[in-house]
């Protein structure tokens, strides 16, 4: 991890307005330095519009109970929000525009990123995400309720939600529920959301819905006890596309007690061949494999092609 100079530009910013409506102008909003948090707690950064072409929007490390909600982040080169060895961090109805990443959590315990609208990531790799959780563990880990699109030609996503050696746990796994995803590509390997990338447990995908998010819609690479559970996802063909649901373990770790049941999915490779599911066989028997439906009467009507309103609509 690169370092990053560690100068406090502001501790805590309050700014007494409501919470942004769909149609609050930026207006609204006041303009700020990008932040670093270091060693805080208890803080709520609100209503800020952030951009920095050199690096992060906002770096919170080894800080407890941070907020940051009803902010629009980007243009950024890094990611709109980096956190750092933190627990009980919470991004919350935010815009993040033209960013490298939206949320990056790395080494970190009770990290929530709901509700978020995220306009064209741009990578490139290993970055590219709405959110990713790299090496976060613990209870209260949550992705829910954010919207994504990234418009191809615009855009250069990889995996859209990223689990990263990562895991929950039995009675509380991480939650990745509720998301909407429209677009991705060009990538020949990101797609709308990788579970057990390099290992990981006790992740829960429900409830999501996906138009055209690259190369995959779902996948379970590795990792146990990680379950996918009524999700919608469409694909239609393009250059990239590969397959709707996968589960394919690549890491050097036994994977197994996998879960995939109640999707529905729609999906057509790069040859225009419907190609909704693919089980590598390597992670044991998947509960719930026969309890799909593979080839469902869905289209890119799942979702609006304006996902998000216009870009200087707020959350």
């Amino acid at each position: 991890m690169k370092s990053r100079r560690c100068t406090l530009f502001l501790l805590v910013v309050t700014v007494s307005i409501s919470p942004l409506s769909r149609d609050s102008p930026s207006a609204e909003l006041k303009r700020s330095e990008p932040l670093v948090i270091d060693g805080k707690a208890d803080l709520t950064i609100s209503g800020l519009e952030i951009a920095n072409p050199k690096g992060n929007g906002i770096t919170i490390r080894n800080s407890k109970r941070i907020r940051i909600e009803n902010c629009k982040i980007g243009p950024c080169k890094g990611e709109a929000v980096n956190v750092y060895a933190c627990e009980g961090i919470t991004v919350s109805k935010n815009r993040f525009e033209s960013v490298s990443t939206g949320v990056y959590a790395l080494n970190s315990r009770h990290i929530e990123v709901a509700r978020n609208r995220c306009l064209n990531v741009q990578g490139p790799f290993p970055r590219g995400q709405l959110a990713q959780f790299d090496k976060v563990t613990g209870e209260g880990n949550r992705i829910i309720d954010n919207l994504a699109l990234n418009i191809l030609g615009e855009s250069n996503p990889e995996d859209v939600i990223n689990i990263y050696k990562s895991s929950g746990m039995l009675d509380d796994p991480i939650q990745v529920i509720g998301n909407k995803i429209r677009g991705g590509g060009p990538s020949d390997s990101g797609g709308g959301i990788m579970t057990g990338d390099s290992g990981g447990a006790y992740i829960v995908v429900k409830d999501n819905i996906q138009v055209d998010p690259g190369q995959y819609g779902i996948a379970i690479a590795g990792g146990h006890h990680i379950q996918i559970l009524d999700n919608k996802v469409f694909g239609k063909r393009q250059p990239f596309t590969n397959v709707g649901i996968y589960v394919w373990n690549q890491s050097k770790a036994p994977s197994h007690d996998h879960t995939v049941k109640g999707n529905r999915v729609m999906w057509f490779n790069k040859g225009g061949i419907e190609n909704p599911c693919w089980d590598a066989k390597n992670c044991g028997t998947v509960s719930g494999w026969d309890d799909n439906e593979w080839h469902a009467d869905l289209d890119d009507n799942l979702l609006p092609t304006e996902l998000l309103g216009s870009p200087s609509q707020g959350h």
